[in-house]
């Protein structure tokens, strides 16, 4: 059998510099994060992980899809590296010869299924420790990250992120071009500017 890919939806943060919870945004009929889950959804990833955090008592009754696993990072206030060792280790727990985890957020609206499949397929066929999302002249999230790169995740600490072992394994990353990867949502003026557009 083929080793399965989790997705990693990382929804624990309080959102501080917007004021309200971004998961809850309605954006297109939507929240961020259940368009977030749904473009998780329709992928070919065989596990969905969606952690949440701060807001977990007002966000997780409203998702009501039953084919994911909603999880509540205690630690959220350290910051996105406890909700990544959190997720991964919960994604192990479920399979435990998962071959690689793909960590996405929920604020970035333009994210979508063919998105997800296009990083998961190049991470397949390159081999690459890292298929990262290209954008704003920077790579990021949505990323795919290698087994190999499991035990370095599980090390992160803080708030910042994946962004370190991006930046550590440059020679063993691909890319996938997502120009509106650089539009997500940190403040109200974001919001504004998004359903502007």
């Amino acid at each position: 059998m083929e080793e399965s890919c989790g997705i990693i939806l990382l929804a624990a943060g309080a959102s501080s510099r917007l004021g309200t919870p971004k998961q809850t945004l309605l954006y297109q009929q939507s929240t961020l994060l259940e368009h977030s889950i749904q473009a998780a959804l329709e992928s070919v990833a065989e596990q969905v992980i969606v952690v949440l955090g701060a807001y977990a008592a007002t966000v997780q009754p409203a998702v009501k899809e039953k084919k994911l696993s909603i999880i509540v990072n205690g630690s959220w206030q350290e910051g996105m590296a406890s909700s990544i060792r959190f997720g991964l280790q919960y994604l192990l727990s479920m399979a435990p010869a998962a071959r690689g985890a793909l960590f996405m957020v929920c604020d970035q609206p333009y994210i979508s299924a063919g998105l997800l499949n296009k990083l998961v397929t190049l991470q397949r066929q390159t081999g690459n420790a890292i298929v990262a999302s290209q954008y704003a002249e920077t790579t990021g999230i949505p990323a795919i990250f290698d087994k190999k790169l499991f035990p370095g995740l599980l090390q992160l600490k803080g708030d910042t992120g994946a962004k370190k072992l991006i930046l550590q394994h440059q020679d063993d990353m691909a890319t996938v071009p997502f120009p509106l990867g650089d539009i997500d949502i940190d403040t109200a003026a974001d919001f504004k500017r998004l359903q502007e557009m």
